[in-house]
């Protein structure tokens, strides 16, 4: 049997941008997508905190240290510049695989720039 888990996380990073007229994605500064583990047109989960809006798309690889989260097509409905966001990632593990399971979790200050990596929830 498979269960789903969470992969990876970045925690409350600040959205840069919000292009309608842009094809669908999330781009996000290669830095952030390195650290997580999240490659260029994976399936995301953007978890919105000031509205509450969840949604999927994909992400792709914006420039390093730009500290870019830019919500683009028709995902830029959901979101606007200075929203703070969840963005996730799950996986498919086996039951084996689960013993030896620690998720990635990536954390940011207020420009974006990674601050922290850890397999443990910070409070």
């Amino acid at each position: 049997m498979h269960r789903i888990f969470l992969k990876a996380k970045l925690h409350r990073v600040t959205t840069t941008a919000s292009e309608v007229d842009y094809e669908g994605s999330c781009e996000i500064d290669s830095i952030l997508l390195d650290a997580a583990g999240i490659g260029a047109f994976e399936q995301i989960q953007i978890y919105n905190i000031n509205n509450g809006n969840r949604f999927t798309t994909y992400a792709i690889r914006g420039k390093d240290n730009s500290g870019v989260i830019s919500v683009n097509g028709a995902a830029a409905h959901k979101a606007q510049v200075g929203d703070l966001l969840i963005i996730a990632s799950y996986a498919s593990y086996n039951e084996i695989e689960i013993k030896n399971y620690m998720p990635t979790l990536c954390y940011v200050d207020d420009k974006n720039i990674l601050t922290k990596v850890g397999a443990s929830i910070s409070l």
